[in-house]
């Protein structure tokens, strides 16, 4: 007669316990930026631990105070250079020594044109023929590397523990190319109107296969990676771009913020306990065109 084999089978939860964070710990680079709110509301409303991470360290602990009022939980602002091993390493052990643990890490750090305002000194050299090699340099180091970094330094220290979640955001943009005609201005030579930069396509790219690499790599660790490609979410920006790219977006419209954290909290709970390596776009079907 064979043995049976053993299972590694999952406690059975309830639909609301697959989601509840409660006293989990996330950590989320780019704190004091747009989407970090987002993400920081998100994670908090289900009970975790937040940990917005920046270079702008005075704007972290500022959206942090706000969110902990708003939400009566922990919510830290820390510093983090997500170009400097040296102090994702301090931010690991602080928050380890803070909280006793990290369970989520949200790679959220990045250089973003906001190609919908008017940059009409720079117009020029956002074009591939001019793109500053240090501009590339630099969107590479911060949204790339730095979460490649980080993946490494705090993942690493999940593999190394219980397990743990790592989201990437990426973009719709790390799946199709711009269509640089959303950003034309009328009555503009050529050589002087503005695109969204290479840089910008290359490192949301990267990150999605940085997220298969990783879910790979960590899958016997217990230590889940997913990527977030969103589409533009409204954030006043002008009319004229708004209505340019709405009409490339089957819903005919932008996302609200509010519409990427049922996709957030999903990536980041038990909710998707059996899901690693993938990449979730949510772009109104932009993409699907």
């Amino acid at each position: 007669m064979q043995k049976m084999q053993k299972t590694n089978r999952r406690i059975k939860k309830s639909i609301p316990d697959l989601f509840n964070l409660q006293g989990r710990v996330a950590v989320i680079t780019g704190g004091a930026g747009f989407l970090a709110e987002v993400h920081g509301e998100t994670l908090a409303e289900a009970g975790a631990v937040v940990v917005l991470a920046d270079i702008d360290e005075a704007g972290a602990k500022k959206q942090a105070a706000r969110l902990s009022a708003k939400f009566k939980t922990d919510i830290i602002g820390h510093y983090v250079d997500v170009t400097d091993e040296s102090s994702i390493r301090a931010l690991l052990t602080s928050v380890s020594q803070q909280f006793g643990r990290v369970d989520i890490l949200i790679n959220n750090a990045a250089r973003n044109p906001k190609m919908e305002q008017s940059m009409t000194s720079i117009n020029e050299i956002s074009r591939l023929e001019h793109y500053p090699l240090e501009e590339w340099e630099k969107d590479l180091s911060i949204g790339l590397t730095g979460a490649m970094l980080c993946s490494r330094i705090i993942g690493g220290h999940m593999a190394q523990t219980k397990g743990g979640v790592i989201l990437n955001i990426a973009s719709d943009l790390g799946v199709i190319a711009p269509d640089q005609r959303i950003y034309r201005v009328e009555g503009l030579p050529e050589k002087k109107q503005k695109v969204k930069p290479i840089s910008y396509s290359v490192v949301k790219g990267g990150l999605i296969m940085l997220t298969k690499y990783l879910a790979t790599y960590w899958a016997d660790k217990n230590v889940r990676v997913n990527s977030l490609s969103s589409g533009g979410v409204r954030n006043n920006q002008p009319r004229d771009f708004v209505t340019k790219l709405s009409n490339l977006i089957p819903m005919k419209r932008m996302a609200e913020k509010d519409e990427l954290k049922g996709s957030v909290l999903f990536l980041c709970s038990d909710a998707s306990s059996y899901m690693t390596g993938s990449n979730v776009v949510v772009d109104g079907g932009r993409t699907a065109w």
